[in-house]
């Protein structure tokens, strides 16, 4: 265990509180063997509660130092913690809390006031327990700090027990609850640890909530950041900076919209952020360009990954920015798709035709060959094997397999494998075009679009019905441009397009000011939304 292995390295630094928000706060810091102890004393009292193990606790807590202990704290007593964005937006919050049945709700003073006030777990039986400052709530169990010494009052889990639910962004289609066992969980951490050489007494500086987990878990010191981490697009780059400088971060996890926000400010400080040995960024694709221009900020012996997963399966692939920006960007504007690297050691990847129908038994023999796109499923032993409370959901994304070796997951991703064994993605199998010419694939039109200067993304989405598709592209550029040179803009993509076989049909562009995107990574865009804004504008 880490708090007897390093007990006085830092653990976590904190953000003090302080009242002026625009400067940046001082840290406290929290040693493993504080942090264990914290964790051991909320064990004492959660029991005391009639917390037990297997019960399903929801936690509604941004990273600090309470988010680590209680989580740790749920695991080590054998609960199952349920993390659900609170970003995905009232109404399916509250679904995804009825969905897991959860018999506990352990909370901020803002969770718990948006609890009662959106009448989240009106239930009687569901214990409501508020952790931090703040006002307290009827019916609510304060829960304190009472550092203790540790003990062993807690069951010892196996590596097939349950241990968390974790809910997909909802992105595309209803949040779905996947179902984390220890093993899974155990198995990640050593992927990530040997695919990337993470080290124990790293800096690792946590600007994503579930991923900021990792960092005690490989051993490193966790540097939690003045931010609102519901929207990273929004981070103040100054307290970034500040916080990498200050602590001498190692690494890095951020969703492409917060590097795009921070390299910007890098590129007008002219000067390199010294201590940072990798960045991992994950959530959406990663544009050649945004990589380009970190890459300008971080020591030139640094480097950027953009691993390829999910929250079903993380880590499925990865590849680093020096693979992208000398071989596989080039490509990606011609429309092949955005490679995202060899897979993970120890990770099946495979292709299979693309279908809509649940498949019930794996074969080697649905696998498809080299460079022809289909749908990319996975199997590893940190692959998620069952969502929770939707079985029509497991009928639809697991393949059960004959041996010892763990069910196929349906990433509900395209793609294909190159000659050279790289995947390369392709988009969403749920937003792919049925046009009157054939299928169109949202990633590799998109790119092709993208890739003009003054478009900062673009999407895909189809008019009317299954066969008869019309292609729409909706644009959103880097900059608000007048009608006139938004006029010979259209022009210039409808040029294009014309110069890619794949593109040519495509002769409907509209311009949005901001596209819609998710709201853990504010940075995938959601089709689907886009979709019933273009049916509702109608044809030009």
């Amino acid at each position: 265990m880490l708090a007897e292995l390093q007990p006085h390295q830092v653990a976590i630094y904190q953000p003090a509180r302080r009242g002026d928000q625009k400067k940046v706060a001082a840290y406290v810091p929290y040693t493993y063997l504080r942090l264990s102890k914290i964790a051991a004393g909320y064990i004492q009292e959660l029991n005391k509660h009639g917390i037990a193990a297997g019960q399903r606790v929801a936690v509604m807590v941004p990273p600090s130092l309470d988010f680590f202990a209680v989580t740790f704290a749920l695991f080590r007593m054998g609960a199952v913690p349920v993390f659900i964005d609170p970003g995905m937006g009232v109404k399916p919050v509250g679904r995804c809390l009825r969905e897991a049945d959860v018999q506990a709700f352990i909370g901020t003073a803002k969770a718990h006031a948006a609890r009662v006030i959106f009448g989240w777990l009106q239930k009687k039986n569901v214990k409501r327990i508020q952790i931090g400052s703040g006002l307290s709530f009827p019916s609510t169990i304060k829960l304190v700090q009472h550092p203790i010494s540790e003990n062993s009052g807690f069951p010892i889990t196996k590596i097939e027990d349950n241990a968390a639910i974790l809910f997909t962004s909802g992105s595309t289609g209803a949040p779905k609850g996947a179902l984390y066992t220890h093993g899974n969980f155990n198995e990640q951490v050593n992927l990530l640890q040997s695919t990337y050489q993470i080290a124990r007494g790293e800096i690792d500086l946590c600007t994503f909530p579930l991923f900021a987990l990792f960092a005690p878990a490989l051993g490193m010191t966790a540097v939690i950041p003045e931010m609102n981490f519901t929207k990273p697009s929004q981070v103040d780059p100054e307290k970034i900076y500040k916080a990498i400088e200050t602590f001498g971060v190692t690494n890095m996890f951020g969703s492409p919209a917060l590097i795009r926000r921070i390299t910007a400010s890098g590129e007008k400080r002219d000067q390199r952020l010294a201590s940072l040995k990798r960045v991992i960024s994950a959530g959406a694709p990663v544009a050649a360009r945004i990589l380009k221009d970190f890459v300008a900020v971080i020591p030139e012996n640094a480097e950027i990954f953009t691993p390829y997963g999910a929250t079903e399966a993380l880590p499925i692939a990865s590849i680093g920015s020096r693979s992208v920006l000398t071989e596989t960007a080039e490509k990606t504007t011609l429309g092949h798709g955005i490679c995202v690297g060899n897979p993970i050691r120890g990770v099946k990847v495979r292709i299979i035709e693309i279908s809509d129908i649940p498949i019930q038994q794996w074969s080697e023999s649905l696998s498809l060959p080299v460079n022809q796109i289909g749908e990319i499923v996975v199997s590893g032993r940190h692959v998620t094997q069952s969502y929770f409370g939707r079985p029509e959901a497991n009928s639809a994304a697991k393949i059960a397999t004959s041996d010892s070796d763990a069910n196929y997951h349906r990433m509900g991703d395209l793609g294909f494998f190159d000659d050279q064994g790289r995947l390369w993605f392709c988009g969403r199998k749920s937003q792919r075009l049925s046009t009157a010419v054939g299928p169109m694939f949202t990633v590799p039109c998109e790119s092709v679009f993208n890739s003009h200067i003054d478009v900062y993304r673009t999407a895909l989405v189809g008019l009317g019905s299954p066969g008869s598709m019309k292609p729409v592209l909706c644009v959103e550029t880097n900059a608000k441009l007048p009608k006139a040179r938004q006029a010979h803009l259209r022009e210039e993509l409808l040029t294009l397009g014309r110069s890619r076989k794949h593109t040519e049909v495509i002769s409907d562009i509209r311009f949005f000011d901001a596209l819609p995107v998710d709201t853990r990574h504010n940075g995938k865009i959601f089709h689907e939304k886009l979709k019933v804004i273009v049916d509702r504008m109608g044809t030009p």
